[in-house]
């Protein structure tokens, strides 16, 4: 059934009100905000009406109404206003982003930490590599007596690098041969593809330098493991038990015991295809945990081939437009804090090229 606006207006008003009070509205509420101009009687009406449908639940007979999940879902696709960030909230997060970022493996911990204040919710803060990881092209250069350089191209111009001790019967014409092989065989290659059978089939065809492919590959397959994992942090749990859906002590601790890496891992896949801000509502999450609680997620790019992802966990009643808002703003100046290193305000750090 098609909403009207009048229905619309007053779960908009619910919903906003429940936000700010964390108690379950009445009709009486709603007449006496000042853009509402219906009366007490239709108010009560169009409630009951938005409770039949299923976006309004009513806790106890003489209470008021508070949002169901699905009268969430259609507040953040539709109702919700937008949020405009004060000059001193800019100014606090872009201080906050300056002061305490300075590398990109020290992000992941630091902007859940960032986010969680902000937010005062619990904050989830990820970094993972985009797309499937390989090798474009393998180097093998030799650095003196009885030792090699091997060096693997990564995409977006990673380079990663090991030196390996040379067996005594290898020269360098037999690295430059194994060489090709390599190439031949085993770029482009994802995780999976570095099986037993291409290990015996590259061994085949090295020569003298055969006793080096089995070095060669489990330095291969380790790298790519490193490029493919997901790095995350999640910080404030203990921000629930300030707010009235977790004063049952029993429910907190089954929702802070959800709310870490484990649980959250899938969260950087659901965000794969996503474009801007994901918002999860209640029973849409998979843990039964976290059927009352909601998760608002956004990415942002870290360059090199990393992506990340900021977002927060809490009560289906959490301030969406606020909370969407501020992780929008987190996400675009993190984006542009690791842009590409022609911006001179940026940390040295961020264009370190990753060497083993």
């Amino acid at each position: 059934m098609e909403l009207t606006e009048r229905k619309k207006k007053v779960l908009r008003s619910v919903v906003d009100l429940y936000i700010r009070t964390a108690e379950p509205v009445g009709s009486k509420a709603i007449t006496e905000l000042p853009d509402m101009k219906y009366s007490s009687a239709t108010i009560r009406n169009e409630m009951a009406d938005l409770t039949a449908l299923g976006y309004l639940e009513q806790p106890h007979t003489s209470a008021g109404r508070i949002p169901s999940a699905a009268g969430y879902r259609l507040y953040v696709d539709e109702l919700m206003m937008d949020y405009r960030l004060s000059i001193d909230e800019t100014k606090s997060i872009n201080t906050a982003i300056e002061e305490k970022m300075q590398r990109v493996d020290k992000m992941v911990e630091k902007v859940a930490k960032l986010v969680s204040q902000a937010t005062n919710l619990p904050a989830i803060s990820a970094a993972s590599r985009s797309g499937d990881a390989c090798v474009k092209r393998f180097e093998l250069l030799q650095a003196g007596q009885g030792s090699f350089i091997l060096v693997l191209m990564l995409p977006n111009d990673q380079v990663v690098n090991k030196v390996i001790k040379l067996p005594l019967d290898v020269t360098e014409t037999d690295l430059k041969l194994l060489s090709a092989v390599l190439n031949a065989a085993m770029t482009e290659l994802p995780l999976e593809g570095f099986t037993a059978e291409l290990m015996d089939k590259v061994m085949r065809s090295a020569g003298a330098a055969a006793s080096l492919v089995p070095v060669i590959l489990d330095f291969t397959q380790e790298t790519l493991k490193n490029q493919a994992s997901t790095n995350m942090a999640v910080f404030g749990q203990s921000r629930l038990l300030t707010l009235p859906e977790y004063r049952d002590v029993d429910k907190a601790q089954r929702v802070m015991a959800s709310i870490d890496e484990d649980a959250l891992s899938n969260l950087p896949a659901v965000m794969q295809n996503a474009n801007g801000t994901k918002v999860i509502v209640g029973p849409e999450n998979i843990a039964d945990e976290l059927k009352d609680t909601s998760v608002v997620v956004t990415k942002f790019d870290i360059g090199d081939g990393l992506q990340g992802m900021i977002g927060v966990v809490g009560p289906t009643r959490m301030d969406y437009a606020k909370v969407t808002a501020r992780l929008s703003y987190f996400a675009e100046s993190l984006s542009k804090m690791f842009a590409k290193p022609e911006n001179p305000q940026l940390p040295e750090a961020v264009s370190e090229e990753p060497h083993e």
